[in-house]
C-alpha cells in the first residue's frame, strides 16, 4: 500500500514538473523512442544545470531514480521528500560505493536510474572527462545505458545562480549502449567498464552537439 501511495505522489509531482518544464523552457524531446519500455536502465545525460534532474524526469513516466547531494538529507522533511521522488544521497567528490549500491538495488528492482557521468555541473559545451559509475552500474546490473544531450539548461539555470530563465531546452535521447554478456556471477571485467565509458563519451557529445544546435544556442559546435 505504501509503495503505491509513492508512485501516486511521484506521478502527480512528476506530472506538474514536465508541465513547468513545457511551460517555462518549451522542452522538447527527441529521441524518446530509445528508451526500453519496461527493462530497467541506466540514463547517462550531460549535466549544466540544477534543472537537468527535473528535465530527466520528463523523459518517461516510470518513476526514475536519481543521486543528489547528501546536504539535501540535512534535515528530516527534505530528506523524506527527496526520497519520496527517488533521490539516493551520495557524497560528491568521492567514489561513494554505498550510493552505488543503492543504484544498482533500484536497477534490479526494475525502476530506471539517473546518473550524470561528468559528476557535477560542467560548464561549456564540450563534455568534460567522465566518470565510470554510470557504466559500471549498466555493466553490473546488464542493462543498457542511455545517453542524454541535454541543451540549453545551461542557459535556463547557469551553475552559481537562483534565477531561471525562459529559454528553449531540447533533449536528444541516444540509442543504448548494451553491457557486454557475461556468465551469471562471473567477474565484471575492468575493461568492459572503460570501452563502456569510452562509448558513452563519443556518442553523448555527439548527442549534446545536436541538442545544442536545435535548442538555437549560437555556442552549439564551439
Amino acid at each position: 500500500m505504501r509503495h503505491r501511495l509513492l508512485l501516486i505522489w511521484y506521478a502527480i509531482a512528476r506530472g506538474l514538473v514536465e508541465i513547468v518544464c513545457r511551460l517555462v523552457w518549451r522542452v522538447e524531446i527527441r529521441g524518446r523512442e530509445h528508451l526500453p519500455r519496461r527493462e530497467p536502465y541506466v540514463i547517462a545525460p550531460v549535466h549544466r544545470s540544477n534543472v537537468d534532474t527535473m528535465l530527466a524526469g520528463c523523459l518517461t513516466h516510470r518513476r526514475i531514480r536519481f543521486m543528489g547531494k547528501d546536504s539535501l538529507w540535512k534535515y528530516r522533511w527534505s530528506g523524506a521528500l527527496f526520497s519520496s521522488l527517488g533521490g539516493i544521497p551520495v557524497h560528491r567528490g568521492t567514489p561513494d560505493r554505498e550510493a552505488l549500491r543503492r543504484c544498482e538495488e533500484a536497477v534490479r528492482g526494475g525502476e530506471p536510474v539517473v546518473l550524470f557521468p561528468e559528476g557535477t555541473r560542467q560548464s561549456g559545451t564540450k563534455l568534460h572527462p567522465l566518470y565510470e559509475g554510470a557504466a559500471f552500474v549498466a555493466a553490473r546490473t546488464g542493462v543498457p545505458l542511455i545517453p542524454v544531450g541535454i541543451g540549453g539548461s545551461e542557459w535556463a539555470m547557469p551553475k552559481g545562480s537562483r534565477r531561471i530563465s525562459p529559454v528553449k531546452v531540447v533533449m536528444v535521447v541516444g540509442e543504448p549502449i548494451l553491457p557486454p554478456a557475461r556468465p551469471e556471477g562471473s567477474r565484471l571485467p575492468r575493461r568492459a567498464v572503460a570501452d563502456m565509458t569510452a562509448r558513452l563519451t563519443e556518442e553523448l557529445q555527439g548527442l549534446f552537439d545536436q541538442a545544442l544546435a536545435a535548442a538555437g544556442r549560437p555556442e552549439a559546435g564551439a
